[in-house]
């Protein structure tokens, strides 16, 4: 089982990465972008278990090591092999 890890900042937390890269395409003529939130994912493979359990051990993952629950949240995605 494969799986996609998104890991980003929780709401309220400034984001100062995101707004220096929204200031750069912006600066770089692309005056559409209004907001750009930064993240980090993490693609993950499992053995062959069931989703509901790879799921528990996912998010097992990001609370101890993956995000920091202070100021993160994340969200996982399975993906058939």
């Amino acid at each position: 089982m494969k799986a996609r890890v998104t890991i980003y900042l929780k709401d309220g937390i400034l984001d100062v990465q995101g707004q220096t890269i929204q200031q750069a395409l912006v600066g770089l003529g692309f005056t559409g972008v209004k907001h750009v939130r930064a993240g980090k994912s993490f693609d993950i493979e499992l053995g062959p278990i069931p989703a509901d359990e790879a799921k528990r051990q996912l998010s097992q993952m990001c609370d101890r090591l993956l995000a920091n629950p202070t100021i993160e949240q994340y969200q996982i995605e399975l993906k058939a092999d």
